[in-house]
């Protein structure tokens, strides 16, 4: 069978590879063709990359604006190229703004869409149900929370299979870091739009504490000079370690950590954390006007989202300054009380989660239903 598969983003990436593993075991003669990054080329099989992450990491109102001939033209393209192969089925992998353009178009096109990892719409943008029941036809969400929200808006193709982060920590080994000092994970997005507004802060944090050491989780396709333009000369701790995630946070004592995936990520690898955010101002005051109207969203940060409480101190806009991240960084590394009582939540969250499997199951989904007809 045929099978197209977008992933815009990092996080998309790392679980879009999970999910052509388990493909190409289900359905063996499984062809491929797909967006994403390294780890989905990584990928060995009868897979053809379209484009790359690199290219498509663009995030908030005014950054679409400025490159709006770029993502019409990528919308474009994908609709010729989704025409031209003819796949058995579209799997989108999160990535809204993007995706859901092309579900509809592909929708009316005959094709069968399934989307995997579900937006949050239930969070401000529920004004895209209606949208959404109509073109995608099997969607699988990985919150528990989200069981309740798609029960009560009668949309009966949506299953939860789990969240696909307990896949890949699971299978995890690792890799010594070798730092003498205590180690604290920077970790500040993966886009350089993310990376610009609160990195310079994080460094600051970092020289007021030369005895622990700083490491920032860096990504190559950003390359090192864009790392190390960050990183004065006179603050000799913190460094750079790039595509090793993991590494850093299964060794990390406390953790700066930027609102996405990764807040998720050093949860289950039970660092204590501060979620930093920090994104242009007129992108988020259009957010933060929707929100209010919708009146459903209390957090930003998945630890949060997910235990419904505020399990990690949340630091949004001109909340992330120098005062502030001293005052909570000080709470998560020398604090014993609020280290154990975020620890105690940690526990909480993995056991809301529940078991790993859901790139395994969201396969069967998907192959069991387009083998079978």
């Amino acid at each position: 069978m045929k099978y197209y598969i977008i992933a815009g983003e990092a996080s998309g990436d790392l679980h879009g590879s999970n999910l052509m593993y388990e493909i190409l075991y289900e359905d063996p003669n499984a062809e491929i063709r797909y967006w994403g990054g390294d780890r989905m080329q990584s990928v060995l099989g009868h897979t053809t990359m379209v484009k790359h992450i690199r290219d498509l990491a663009i995030m908030g109102f005014v950054e679409v604006l400025f490159n709006l001939r770029t993502v019409l033209g990528n919308i474009r393209f994908c609709k010729k190229d989704i025409l031209k192969y003819n796949p058995d089925a579209i799997i989108f992998i999160d990535y809204p703004g993007f995706n859901l353009k092309i579900a509809k178009y592909t929708h009316k096109k005959g094709f069968k869409n399934f989307y995997y990892i579900s937006p949050q719409i239930w969070a401000w943008k529920q004004g895209r149900i209606k949208a959404m029941r109509r073109d995608i036809y099997k969607l699988c969400y990985i919150l528990p929370s989200e069981r309740e929200f798609y029960a009560s808006v009668d949309f009966p193709q949506a299953e939860y299979v789990g969240h696909p982060l307990l896949d890949e920590i699971k299978k995890y080994q690792p890799t010594p870091l070798n730092y003498k000092k205590k180690v604290v994970a920077l970790l500040p997005g993966s886009r350089k739009q993310e990376l610009k507004k609160v990195l310079p802060s994080m460094i600051n944090l970092a020289r007021n504490h030369k005895d622990y050491q700083f490491v920032i989780a860096g990504m190559t396709l950003l390359g090192e000079k864009f790392y190390n333009k960050f990183i004065p000369s006179d603050v000799s701790n913190v460094s750079v370690e790039y595509d090793r995630t993991y590494d850093i946070l299964s060794q990390s004592y406390a953790g700066i950590i930027c609102s996405g995936t990764a807040t998720l990520e050093a949860a289950l690898f039970k660092v204590p954390q501060v979620v930093c955010y920090r994104g242009n101002a007129i992108t988020i005051g259009i957010a933060a006007f929707f929100i209010k109207r919708m009146g459903k969203l209390k957090y930003i940060s998945l630890p949060n989202l997910i235990t419904d409480s505020p399990l990690v101190k949340e630091l949004i806009q001109q909340e992330v300054n120098t005062a502030n991240l001293e005052a909570e960084f000080e709470k998560i590394t020398s604090n014993k009380a609020s280290r154990q009582e975020m620890l105690k939540g940690y526990d909480n969250l993995i056991e809301i989660l529940g078991n790993a499997g859901a790139s395994q199951r969201t396969t069967k989904i998907i192959c069991n239903d387009i083998i079978k007809k």
